[in-house]
Order: structure tokens, then sequence, then C-alpha cells
């Protein structure tokens, strides 16, 4: 085994490798230090998540057994899926309702409703919606 040499027996060269031996050890320990850190925030939000959906599904079960609907994705309002649905919704009563009628149910839902004939199109292509006249739409 090689006797190790004490810092002022040392060449340059020998300094300048033992300091980047010491520079790489530094780093790989932070790295470490941060991949730990990283398991950990992982571990944080996997918890929280599944807290947030046994919470989330205890409300939910409350609301449909009050005759509550809850909506789907969190409430959220956006997409054709969730546009067709509300409209849908609206034309359920079996009633005429016009284009205006069903544009001002949506916002009254909050749901924005900027490709609106193109929704009741391609609801009458899937035979969900009829179109008696003009401007008017019923549930099929």
């Amino acid at each position: 085994m090689a006797k190790k040499k004490s810092i002022e027996e040392m060449t340059s060269e020998e300094l300048y490798e033992l300091a980047k031996a010491k520079e790489a050890e530094e780093l790989e320990r932070q790295r470490e230090a941060a991949r730990a850190e990283l398991e950990a925030a992982k571990a944080e939000r996997k918890a929280l998540l599944a807290r947030h959906r046994k919470e989330l599904a205890a409300v939910d079960a409350k609301i449909r057994k009050l005759g509550g609907r809850v909506t789907a994705r969190g409430g959220k309002t956006s997409g054709r899926g969730n546009i067709s649905n509300a409209v849908l919704d609206i034309l359920s009563d079996k009633k005429r309702h016009s284009t205006k009628e069903i544009k001002e149910e949506l916002a009254k839902r909050g749901v924005v409703a900027a490709n609106l004939n193109q929704t009741l199109a391609y609801l009458k292509r899937q035979g969900k919606v009829k179109n008696p006249a003009r401007s008017v739409y019923t549930a099929a």
C-alpha cells in the first residue's frame, strides 16, 4: 500500500488531481441529495393526490346521494365533449330552443360556446339533435 503524501510533498499536478477528485465527490453528493429530495417530493405528491382523490370521492358520493350530478374532469367545461353534453342537457326538456337561447343557457352554466354552430352540426350528424326550423333545435 502506497504511503500517503502530505500536501507539502505533493506536486502541483497531484494537488490538481486531488482537487478534481474532491470536486467530483462533492458534485456526486449534491446530485444524490437532489435525487433524494426529488424522491421525497414525488412521494409527498403521490400521498397528497391519494388523499385528494379519497376526499373528492366522498364529496361526489354525497352529491349523488343528494340527487345531484357530478361533472367529469373536476367540473371543467371546456372541450367538445362537455359542450355537447351541456347542449344535450339543455335540449333534454324536449322543447324547441333557438341557438340564442342555447347560448344564453350555456353562458349561465359557465360554458364557453364559441363554436356552438359546429357543436350543433356534430350532434345533428350523430342523430342526437333535430333541426325542425332554421336556428331551432330539439333533442332527437
